[in-house]
Parts: C-alpha cells; structure tokens; sequence
C-alpha cells in the first residue's frame, strides 16, 4: 500500500504516512458509512473537516471514484426519474414529460461530463494559485473542488420533483462557502485574498456549466426529444 499523498510506502495497519504525516484512510470501514460521514461533516463541520481532508493520502482515482461518482449519480438518477415520470413545468404547455430515450441519454451525459466539469475546475483552480497568494497542488485543488460539490449533489435529490429545481439550486450555493472556507486550508491562500480566489473560481464554474449543459442538449437533442 502507498501513501496517497507523496507515494511513500506504507506498512500494513498505518494510519498516519511516516514520510509526509497524511492521515490515511481506514480500510475496514464500510465505504457507504465513510461516504456518510465524509458528506455530514463538510456540510456541518467545514471548517475541521477541511484540514482532515487536506492531511489525508487519497488519490485522484479515490475522489473520482469513491465520493464524486456516487454524490453525482443522486441527481442524475433523480433528475432522470423526475424528467420521465413526474414531468417538467413549462409555462403554456402545463407539465411535459420527457422522453426514456431522451431522458436516458441526458442522464448518461449529464454523468460523465460531472468528471469533466471537476477536473476542469480544479485546474483552474489550481492554475490560479499562485496569482493569488496560494500554492499549485493539482491533488489539493480536486479535493478542494470534489468537497465543495456536495451541497449541490446532495440537494439535486430535490430534482425528482422537478418544480424544486429551483429550492436545490439555491441549496447547492451553500457550496460556494465551503470554497471560501477551503482555499487558504487546501491551497495556502492567504485568507484576506480567499473571497477573489472564490469570485474567480465561480465565475469560471459558471462559463464551464453553460458549455456542459449545452453539450448535454446537443447529444441529446433536446430535452424533449421523444416526447
């Protein structure tokens, strides 16, 4: 086993990196019950939780795979079910159900390109570091990334009715503090230089959702395509 962090090898049973000092992850835990955990205390505990995730030895792959994947298959799967069986508001025509074809389609694209906007923005996020007082750590920069996600993943359970689409966006802003809270911790920004670090962050998140969403609705050709 290695450490996440610097690629140390690690002795059966550590739970800290003896060259770095990364926590790591216990492996007898049941991964459902970490990922509870891990979502609780971002959500209520930002301001600890940040510094646990920035001593633990995880890899990319464990982001991707372990936290985003899960957190993001929520809303795709309760977007897919609101879309298809309860239907979209739509002023003048009433409610509209989509298509399985088209429902299905968006809901496969909409989930593979939840990667791409991550990994997009931690390089951005990343790349901005040093303009602002920070250090570059493509690592630090996913985790920071991933675990300010949450709120909006966690809430897009909310779109299964999809007239609360509205309600999850607003609780998915709750995100924007948790960046706020986690740039000096994950990226050594100073903290009086953490509100414009966060400003850019999200106005380049932004630019990135409208390209994803609009690549959604091309491939899928239209949301009610199939109606």
């Amino acid at each position: 086993m290695q450490c996440g962090a610097c690629g140390q090898a690690l002795a059966d049973g550590s739970t800290v990196c003896g060259n770095c000092g990364a926590t790591v992850p216990a492996t007898g835990r049941a991964p459902l019950a970490g990922l509870v955990d891990r979502v609780k205390a971002i959500l209520l505990t930002p301001k600890t939780e940040w510094p646990r995730i920035a001593a633990e030895a995880a890899t990319a792959q464990d982001i991707y795979l372990r936290y985003v994947a899960p957190l993001a298959a929520i809303g795709v799967i309760a977007s897919f079910l609101g879309q298809v069986l309860v239907g979209i508001p739509v002023p003048m025509l009433g409610t509209v159900r989509v298509g399985v074809g088209a429902g299905l389609a968006a809901a496969i694209v909409h989930f593979l390109l939840t990667f791409v906007s991550v990994f997009i923005v931690a390089t951005i996020a990343d790349a901005l570091a040093p303009t602002f007082g920070g250090q570059k750590n493509a690592l630090a920069a996913l985790k920071l990334t991933a675990y300010s996600f949450t709120p909006a993943w966690v809430a897009a359970i909310l779109t299964i009715l999809p007239a609360l689409g509205l309600v999850a966006a607003l609780v998915g802003l709750y995100g924007l503090y948790l960046l706020y809270l986690g740039l000096p911790v994950l990226m050594r920004a100073p903290a009086d230089r953490a509100l414009g670090y966060t400003v850019v962050i999200v106005l380049c998140a932004i630019v990135v959702n409208i390209v994803i969403v609009s690549i959604t609705a091309l491939v899928t050709g239209g949301l009610f395509a199939g109606v």
